[in-house]
């Protein structure tokens, strides 16, 4: 579900306003925060951007229509809806019609509970809304067994006929089945939630209370990264603890990523840089990883960028086997299978490797053709490394 918000500066309305899509696009997310912030609203946890109209196909929003909202919430919310069926569409603007709920911390607790109550919007099927009603009933979970012992016909006569706390609303008829208003979302910390695919998702916890926690996927924009730790209430990643919570890197790079130092900074950068690799060139980077051996992401990270840098054949182990790769498949020769008996495959093969310094790692054979050495290649800028290194010196001079 998509929807589009107009959005203006209710203090200054000769600023004019900006019409924004949710959820944000990532690519989009930091001219999104310039437009709003040069209509001087957009503030990380304030509420300060006033709507004025909302367009999508969800009506309850409109609600919210001369109301302020706080952007980061908005975008939570509208990425929340978008994961709905329309089964749980009309859950959530059925229970929050008759909740008259419109303030945003309610209505983003409303979408992880809203799934209790029983919304009628069809009254022909009378065995589908008997079973909708019971899973509604039972968490939304039932057995097979279950389900072919219900009497489904039964179960929504006597829902119709005899529960009289139906409610006629615009989105159905509602049933709230006794459900509750849990406050996972406190109008500050975002509930742990995971929209859209990810390389990487990673909590931070702070030192001093472990209530306190936000939760990252990765990659993502990195100016929502830095606006979503602190709404979260730190002052930076240096008071809170990284926990890695899942990851789609190969096994072999995973121990790379585990180091108590790392900044989420470098691994969102990581991720981003690795984002868009096909399956040859994840191999391709665990080879070069291999011959490499970057200390952490940001080095790791290098390597990713810089990948064009490294010639590799998958899957080959010998020197005969990357000669017969190079002679026969790489095109730059004219190979004759009638004169196979003829070809030295792996005399060829060593003579390429030691001229090419090439090795042959687990994922297969890979060379390095850069003009800088390995080392200066992940170890990045020297200017920036040279500040990098005079600042660990002063700290240890401190320390002294």
């Amino acid at each position: 579900m998509k929807i589009r918000a107009a959005l203006y500066n209710a203090n200054h309305l000769e600023y004019g306003l900006v019409t924004i899509p949710f959820p944000i696009p990532p690519d989009q997310y930091d001219s999104t925060i310039g437009m709003l912030e040069s209509l001087d609203i957009g503030d990380p946890l304030a509420r300060d951007c006033t709507v004025e109209e909302i367009q999508g196909p969800c009506p309850i929003l409109k609600r919210l229509e001369e109301t302020k909202v706080n952007v980061d919430e908005l975008d939570y919310l509208v990425k929340r809806l978008d994961s709905f069926t329309d089964s749980e569409l009309a859950q959530f603007q059925g229970m929050a019609y008759r909740l008259g709920t419109s303030d945003m911390t309610d209505l983003i607790n409303l979408t992880f509970c809203c799934q209790q109550a029983t919304v009628i919007t069809d009254f022909s099927d009378l065995e589908q809304i008997g079973r909708e009603h019971y899973m509604n009933l039972h968490g939304g979970c039932a057995s097979m067994e279950e389900l072919e012992q219900l009497d489904a016909h039964r179960t929504a006569l006597d829902l119709i006929l005899n529960d009289t706390s139906g409610q006629i609303t615009p989105y159905g008829v509602v049933y709230d089945n006794g459900m509750q208003l849990e406050q996972l979302y406190d109008g500050c910390h975002f509930p742990d939630y995971k929209y859209s695919g990810s390389l990487m998702d990673v909590s931070l916890t702070s030192v001093h209370d472990a209530r306190q926690t936000v939760f990252l996927s990765l990659p993502m924009p990195e100016r929502q990264m830095e606006r979503l730790i602190f709404r979260s209430g730190f002052e930076s990643e240096d008071f809170a603890q990284l926990t890695i919570q899942s990851c789609e890197f190969p096994q072999s790079l995973r121990p790379i990523l585990s180091k108590d130092q790392e900044s989420v900074f470098d691994l969102n950068r990581l991720c981003r840089a690795c984002s868009g690799l096909s399956r040859q060139e994840w191999s391709k980077l665990e080879a070069a990883a291999a011959i490499a051996a970057p200390e952490d992401s940001a080095q790791l990270r290098r390597l990713a960028e810089n990948l064009d840098l490294f010639d590799f054949v998958p899957d080959v182990h010998t020197p005969e086997e990357y000669g017969r790769h190079m002679i026969q498949q790489s095109g730059r020769f004219d190979y004759d299978s009638e004169l196979d008996a003829f070809y030295d495959y792996e005399k060829y093969g060593r003579q390429r490797i030691q001229e090419e310094q090439g090795r042959f790692t687990e994922p297969g054979y890979i060379a390095y053709h850069g003009t800088l050495t390995l080392d200066e290649l992940i170890q990045g800028d020297p200017a920036e490394q040279y500040q990098k290194e005079q600042a660990e010196g002063m700290e240890m001079g401190g320390l002294g």
